[in-house]
């Protein structure tokens, strides 16, 4: 029993393994031109010195750029201009900033010490400077000598996080400018390097941003490769630099260095490689033909490709990936993995987590009778008191594990859980139609709310199979609810919207219907907008796949109530309709349209875009930590029998409906906001409005908010972009960005790579207009749909992720048990206690705002560029977010807005750019980071 707690618990937090290191950046990319194309920036002001952001960047000084680059005549070869005069050899120096772990346990602390003695004995850490200059007599780029890390011994026992080091070197004063830094570490274990600057040149000190691991030497006898902080598309790249951009990007495919000699085979925890699988690791067909899953990706279920790991196959299906179980790792390139600040906050859960699964685990086993809550209290208990155990039940427990008492009287604060924000101002907004309506458009899942423009509703499945495709919903069911409107003028008036996921649902329900415990409709609700701006529910469709011709259960409609029994009737359809909302927020929304689909344009990045290319530099921190998140969610959250199958209706159809979204419904060209509301029938072109849209319901705040990040992405991509590309010869010409986007649509979507509505690459605007939507869907999109999961719905009433009871039809038995209790009725409808409390503890994890967040216009990094232009972009969007947050608070604080204000209504935070750490209900990181 106790294994089978900690079975659950394994399936029901996420935290990183001990072992996970830091680090984000890796040097190096592709280069697609040839060596001899001119490096000119003509087209550009030459970057002569960067502008000051913060106290890193007071010491940046750039490189003069050439003087045929500055539009000046070249000297004459036998005489140099006097600031080209050199001495003939001069001092420089390479300043080293180490990361060191916080914490070490007592094997890793002896390793570095046997490392710190070993340094001393000559095996240290060797750098290497690479100039952007071709040595004209042997044509390979200028090095320096290979000078040794100091420092290393002596400050062994520095307590300090960050450790700076330095090597020392003598160079050519022909040597050029520094344009890269080799590291070579012969040290036995991997170090952390954070940033490199070189001192001493003529030019000013050179920037290197590493955030990188670097393997010794028996890992890997190939130096790492750090370029400078100076952004070169591919035909700007100096000679001097040409290959090693080409064969630092080489590696990171896999086609050249250590990993290449195991092209096909597993990857190492230590390797950068960068590649391509499909879906094939969700399931266990080791373990019995119920574990098996099938494949996502290929002609049957398309779905997005996921980071390739190279595992073995299993034994019972070639086709199957052989599994790891968390706490074990999971290959992601060994920059991508979590940095110990984010270790942290995961790991401080940990005993939470344990005891809101291990507890009601043991309850429910032992005494079987109080699986399911007897009343509303016994949900509102668990943030009272929490699981308190009454005496006679922890005496049994006390029998069968003695130190369940201990834990009891030990832990009572962390037994109990946080009120979730949606009960905090008043207890029983849930039960209210108005705010069921309000969530719609305020809720954990405002996207998938519509307008309704041609009554009756009609469905797109085949009629054949899913009978006729009209709603059952009538002109009668709803005429008394339109404030006098007949149902042509609430249409063409824009008054009547829908949540409709009968399509959606309808293809699975025979399925999800005959496991055990579980029961769903495809539903239909429609909705009316009052005078006041609000919505309010006027009607639910549930609809069953037909039995027999005329099946009267096949589709059932539900108006407000007018009496006892009705009222509990629509409480259940409510419940229905969330169940189906919950599912599409998680499996179609928040995973598909946020995690899987972004997963290609990262991987594809890093494999085609040089770590000095200006894109690679935008799309970088909006790439952070996804990678690992997404390898975590396939070994616990989305995998068979995983938290998502246990935890929403779908079960073990979950990833099944998610690729028939992937398949029905994804489209990149409709994934930016203004092209999603205009798809849904929320919002028209109006070029007079601030962002060119007008919403058709004005207090909308999913999308008023929403357009003011959007329009903030959006000018800060067009400025970036028109910095680096003028014309559309200039887009076109650049072949690593072609790469990119090119293997981005045929690699990593392969299965829709023919869809003719893929956005084009072949001008600025488009180019601006595709790094919008990405990074709207890696931050604003995504913290829309994550980090309210546990503030809004974590009281499972408001919103059961499941539900196990079909609404009863007058006659049945189950009828007149409604009849007789209906609230036990009702909570029986909804998640067990078990269900409940790991639910519950899933989503306070995933709603959790690490300390170590970097949230939207924020860059850490501050020397990430050195291109003063966009350097000044980037603190115009950084502005213009401020600017954002400010109105957000502004709205928030508007009694007009009865969508976001009122008696117990909670205020629209979700699109706040800024948070603390921990569960608030706000804040938008620049990347998928839960």
């Amino acid at each position: 029993m106790a294994s089978a707690a900690m079975e659950l618990l394994g399936r029901s937090f996420l935290a990183g393994p001990p072992s996970v290191g830091a680090g984000r950046e890796r040097g190096g990319g592709p280069c697609f031109a040839a060596a001899g194309r001119e490096q000119g920036r003509s087209r550009r002001a030459p970057l002569r010195s960067a502008a000051p952001v913060g106290a890193l960047a007071e010491r940046v000084v750039v490189t003069p750029a050439p003087a045929e680059r500055a539009g000046a005549a070249p000297p004459e070869e036998d005489e140099e201009e006097p600031s080209r005069q050199h001495p003939r050899s001069f001092p420089a120096r390479a300043v080293v900033t180490v990361r060191r772990r916080r914490k070490e346990d007592a094997k890793r602390r002896v390793a570095e010490q046997l490392d710190a003695y070993a340094d001393r004995l000559g095996r240290s850490v060797l750098l290497e400077l690479v100039s952007t200059e071709i040595d004209p007599r042997k044509g390979v780029p200028k090095r320096s000598r290979r000078s040794a890390l100091t420092g290393w011994y002596e400050k062994k026992d520095v307590k300090s996080e960050r450790v700076v080091y330095t090597a020392e070197f003598t160079v050519d004063g022909s040597f050029g400018d520094p344009g890269a830094v080799t590291v070579l570490n012969r040290h036995q274990r991997e170090f952390f390097v954070e940033s490199i600057v070189v001192e001493g040149f003529p030019s000013g000190p050179a920037h290197f941003t590493c955030n990188s691991w670097v393997q010794p030497t028996r890992v890997d006898r190939n130096p790492r490769v750090f370029f400078t902080n100076r952004p070169y598309l591919p035909h700007e790249t100096p000679p001097g630099l040409l290959e090693l951009r080409r064969h630092e990007l080489s590696v990171l495919r896999g086609e050249e260095g250590i990993a290449a000699a195991d092209a096909a085979g597993e990857r190492r925890l230590t390797d950068r490689v960068w590649e391509y699988d499909v879906y094939n690791d969700l399931g266990n067909p080791d373990k019995g033909a119920e574990f098996a899953r099938p494949v996502l990706g290929g002609h049957q279920l398309p779905y997005p490709r996921r980071m390739r790991t190279g595992r073995p196959k299993t034994f019972t299906d070639e086709r199957a990936e052989s599994r790891v179980e968390y706490p074990e790792p999971t290959y992601v390139s060994r920059d991508e993995e979590f940095e110990e600040g984010k270790n942290e906050m995961l790991s401080e859960g940990a005993l939470k987590a344990l005891l809101h699964n291990f507890m009601p685990l043991l309850v429910s086993s032992v005494s079987p009778d109080i699986r399911d809550f007897a009343g509303f209290h016994d949900v509102d208990n668990l943030f009272k008191e929490g699981l308190r155990l009454k005496q006679a039940l922890q005496d049994q427990l006390f029998q069968k594990i003695p130190f369940v008492r201990k834990i009891q009287e030990n832990s009572e604060g962390l037994l109990r859980y946080d009120t979730p924000d949606i009960i905090k101002k008043d207890k029983f907004a849930w039960l209210r139609d108005d705010e069921f309506a309000r969530q719609a458009l305020a809720g954990i899942n405002p996207v998938n709310i519509e307008r309704l423009q041609a009554f009756p509703p009609v469905s797109k499945l085949d009629p054949a199979v899913y009978g006729p495709p009209e709603s059952a919903i009538t002109e009668e069911h709803i005429i008394g609810q339109l404030d006098g409107m007949s149902v042509a003028e609430a249409l063409e008036g824009n008054r009547v919207y829908m949540l409709d996921y009968h399509d959606i649902f309808m293809p699975f329900l025979d399925r999800i219907n005959a496991l055990d415990g579980r029961k769903a409709y495809g539903t239909r609700t429609l909705f009316f907008l009052t005078a006041a701006g609000t919505l309010k529910p006027i009607a639910i469709e549930l609809c069953l796949p037909p039995m027999t011709e005329g099946c009267r259960r096949a589709k059932r409609v539900f108006t407000p109530p007018a009496d006892a029994t009705s009222n509990w009737l629509w409480q259940l359809a409510k419940a229905h309709v969330c169940s189906n909302d919950a599912g599409v927020h998680q499996l179609i929304n928040h995973w598909l349209r946020t995690h899987a689909c972004m997963e290609p344009f990262i991987i594809s990045a890093h494999r085609q875009l040089s770590a000095m290319h200006p894109i690679f530099k935008l799309l970088k921190p909006h790439m952070r930590y996804t990678l690992k998140i997404n390898a975590l969610a396939r070994q616990i959250l989305i995998n068979g029998d995983g938290v998502i199958e246990s935890g929403f209706t779908p079960g073990r159809y979950c990833m099944e409906m998610s690729a028939f979204a992937y398949r029905e419904i994804w489209r990149l060209d409709q994934e930016g906001l203004p092209a999603d509301l205009i798809r849904r029938g929320m919002a028209v072109e109006d070029p007079s409005k601030p962002h060119g849209l007008r919403l058709l319901i004005e207090d909308y705040p999913y999308a008023t908010d929403g357009l003011l990040l959007w329009s903030a992405i959006e000018r800060w991509c067009g400025a970036y972009v028109a910095t680096y590309y003028p014309s559309d010869d200039s887009v076109l010409g650049d072949a690593e960005l072609q790469s990119w986007y090119a293997e981005a649509v045929h690699t990593g979507h392969a299965d829709k790579r023919d869809a003719p509505w893929w956005p084009r690459l072949s001008t600025p605007a488009d180019l601006a207009s595709l790094l919008t939507t990405l990074l709207w869907l890696t931050s604003a999109q995504h913290a829309a749909l994550n980090f309210g999961q546990y503030p809004l719905g974590g009281y499972i009433p408001n919103r059961p992720p499941l539900m196990r009871r079909l609404v009863p039809c007058e006659g049945d038995p189950e009828h007149a048990h409604l009849v007789a209790d209906p609230h036990r009725f009702f909570l029986s409808a909804l998640p067990s206690l078990t269900q409940t409390t790991t639910f519950m503890t899933v989503i306070d994890t995933l709603s959790t705002h690490s300390a170590d967040e970097q949230y939207l216009g924020e860059r850490p990094d501050e020397a990430w560029t050195a291109d003063p232009a966009a350097l000044a972009a980037a603190r115009e969007f950084a502005d213009e977010v401020r600017r954002a947050e400010e109105e957000i608070e502004r709205r928030n604080a508007d009694a007009g807005r009865r969508n976001r204000c009122g008696a117990g209504v909670l205020p629209y935070e979700l699109m706040a750019p800024t948070s603390g750490p921990g569960i608030t209900c706000r804040g938008v990181p620049n990347s998928v980071t839960i």
